[in-house]
């Protein structure tokens, strides 16, 4: 499919102004480019045959993306009293978050359909994810970005190759006009939801066979960050898939976090609602610390919600200062560094934590990024 017309886009790093909305999310790219330039060649070469294209991109993905970093938190156990509590940290993706699982699972996807070109709407990490992903696949990227969101991260996104297209409003219109300019031009949409949703589910389903692999059983609990509740959806989905082929004795409670007060699918739990429902827009404010939690509109909440209910499981909020310090901590007790708004999954199991003790059992915590 051709590519389309160059309009109305940054490729200059200048061109962007540089304020730090992600806390220093940082990735591991250049490392990435290196060890994987053989299989790259491959897959970016249009002139070789679909079959070798796809076999050469599942051997980067095999190679770079997954298999993060899994341990027991033994001095965590000692301070809150957990029999067992683990770590599974995605900040060893190539992008330092858990994004990669998607980018590459939806750039693999447009390779095989044909597109030469893929766009997202991003406030900072799925965009360098996609850069990656699509740089990798010989994908022309193009990433939208909102006015008012300003992300150290940009520069990255740039240097990948990727193409930023500045449009007015927040995210929930960047993925609009990312899908918009999708269908007009014939480029692959990778935004989540839609027709993208199963694919995405699959995708952090990894995340749950890993923690499978590790503990040749389900957890107790798993906690997870959410925003758009994507990631633990998916996980949920592969716990799911693992216990209908026996592999599992169990499905874990799933426990999801956020930012207070600024997250559709937290505020449907705790009122108990049925379903999503659409957050004030002028009422959500972000930090530096809680910008990849929160939104007015959760893409696909519902499923998170599902998978929350359908598993006894809860969510709760968790403030700026609540997760700058469980972020410390962590450091200095565990020797991982981080991203603050990753600890809410964390925060949300040890709020129950504090008021029913929940001991004699092994627990789960999700990271979701690195901060540098």
């Amino acid at each position: 499919m051709p590519s389309p017309p160059n309009d109305s886009i940054e490729t200059q790093q200048d061109s962007v102004e540089i304020i730090d909305m992600l806390d220093n999310a940082v990735g591991s790219i250049e490392e990435i480019t290196r060890e994987t330039e053989d299989q790259q060649k491959i897959a970016t070469d249009t002139s070789q045959p679909l079959d070798e294209r796809l076999e050469a991109y599942e051997d980067i993905i095999d190679s770079e993306v997954g298999d993060t970093h899994f341990s027991r938190a033994r001095n965590l156990e000692r301070i809150y009293g957990f029999r067992q509590i683990f770590l599974k940290f995605e900040g060893g993706n190539p992008s330092g978050t858990q994004k990669d699982r998607i980018a590459f699972a939806q750039a693999m996807d447009a390779i095989r359909r044909g597109y030469d070109a893929i766009t997202v709407a991003t406030c900072g990490n799925y965009g360098v994810a996609m850069s990656v992903a699509a740089s990798l696949a010989g994908l022309r990227c193009l990433i939208y970005i909102p006015d008012n969101f300003h992300t150290s991260r940009v520069s990255e996104m740039i240097k990948l190759g990727g193409e930023i297209v500045r449009v007015p409003g927040d995210y929930e219109n960047a993925v609009i006009k990312s899908r918009e300019r999708a269908k007009k031009d014939e480029i692959y949409d990778a935004n989540p939801g839609g027709a993208n949703t199963g694919l995405q589910l699959r995708a952090y389903g990894e995340i749950a066979y890993e923690i499978y692999d590790e503990l040749r059983d389900a957890p107790a609990v798993v906690a997870v960050p959410m925003s758009n509740g994507t990631t633990l959806a998916g996980i949920y989905k592969g716990f799911l898939s693992l216990y209908r082929r026996g592999k599992t004795s169990r499905i874990p409670k799933i426990v999801g976090g956020s930012s207070y007060n600024k997250n559709p699918i937290v505020q449907a739990f705790l009122k108990n609602k049925p379903n999503c429902e659409d957050l004030s827009p002028e009422r959500i404010r972000e930090t530096r610390v809680n910008e990849p939690l929160i939104n007015w509109h959760s893409i696909d909440g519902d499923y998170a919600l599902w998978a929350i209910r359908e598993t006894s499981g809860w969510a709760a909020n968790a403030s700026d200062k609540q997760l700058l310090a469980l972020s410390k901590l962590i450091r200095e007790q565990e020797g991982l560094n981080v991203l603050p708004a990753s600890t809410a999954g964390m925060a949300a199991l040890l709020d129950t934590h504090k008021k029913t003790p929940l001991h004699n059992d092994r627990f789960v915590v999700i990271f979701t990024g690195r901060r540098s």
